[in-house]
């Protein structure tokens, strides 16, 4: 059982108990945050707007899952064993290939997700970044009517798994073992409320906005979540490091949260509502 708010400190002792390199040898590292006034970007990571009968919230987000990371140059293609510089585990579960969620990397806020060695990086000047991103944990606030005592202004966990498809065995949400044991397609959550009443549902979001920028040169696959966004400054790797080099990403979750509008109050009613989006809004990464 997994824990949706588990640190990535197993996950770092696990890739770094497999290296083989010096410890002072120069690395590519990769530290997450999550931006709360990102552009929120459409598929094609153009300025997005809420659509009309449409609701959105910023969640309070907590972790954030990432299957695999790539460095794109000036001629952006899909992605290859080449350009991917780190990919997670993926299971095989009844005749399909899904993220294996019991292995999936996650990152709390400015945590570092992985290093990878400078010298199996290929040099060269990186104008984009591309990540496959799997699972996203975070609380929203939503509205609940109470038979007795009327509407309560609460809010609850939220697990949704964003990646192409994840074997979930069972999931610790809020407390509540969740047991699904099987492949689960993109937009996939769970949600769970303990107090003042217990509440738990699952679903599957409509829509996953994945946006890329880069979609006239490079459409990703459909029911991918490859995220890309642009280095603030190009990545320029030389091949003759002698330090790390740190590349913050910060994720766009700005009004991520989306939902069908039944009473126009601004406020999910998941009695009545149905969430149509979580996907993130945009990447953008930083050389520090």
């Amino acid at each position: 059982m997994r824990n949706f708010l588990v640190s990535s400190f197993v996950g770092l002792l696990v890739f770094c108990t497999g290296c083989s390199k010096e410890q002072d040898e120069p690395m590519l590292v990769f530290k997450y945050t999550f931006d709360e006034l990102g552009e929120r970007q459409d598929n094609f990571g153009n300025p997005a707007s809420i659509p009309a009968n449409h609701a959105a919230q910023t969640p309070d987000f907590k972790a954030l899952g990432v299957h695999s990371i790539e460095l794109i140059n000036s001629q952006p293609g899909l992605p290859t064993d080449q350009t991917i510089v780190y990919k997670g585990s993926e299971i095989d579960f009844n005749g399909q290939n899904g993220i294996d969620f019991e292995k999936e990397l996650i990152v709390e806020e400015g945590e570092v997700l992985v290093r990878i060695p400078l010298s199996e990086i290929t040099p060269g000047t990186y104008n984009y970044l591309r990540n496959s991103l799997g699972y996203q944990a975070y609380n929203i606030d939503f509205l609940y009517t109470d038979p007795t005592f009327g509407p309560m202004d609460l809010n609850a966990d939220i697990a949704s798994f964003v990646g192409f498809k994840t074997y979930i065995n069972d999931l610790d949400l809020g407390g509540e073992n969740i047991v699904v044991n099987d492949i689960v397609n993109q937009g996939y959550w769970a949600f769970h409320l303990s107090s003042p009443v217990s509440i738990t549902q699952t679903g599957n979001a409509t829509t996953t906005t994945v946006p890329n920028p880069l979609d006239a040169v490079s459409p990703i696959p459909l029911g991918s979540c490859l995220v890309t966004g642009r280095f603030d400054s190009p990545l320029v790797v030389t091949g003759e490091e002698t330090a790390d080099i740190v590349v913050e990403v910060a994720v766009s979750i700005n009004q991520s949260f989306e939902w069908e509008e039944i009473n126009q109050d601004g406020k999910y009613e998941p009695a009545i509502e149905t969430v149509v989006d979580m996907g993130t809004r945009g990447l953008r990464a930083n050389v520090q």
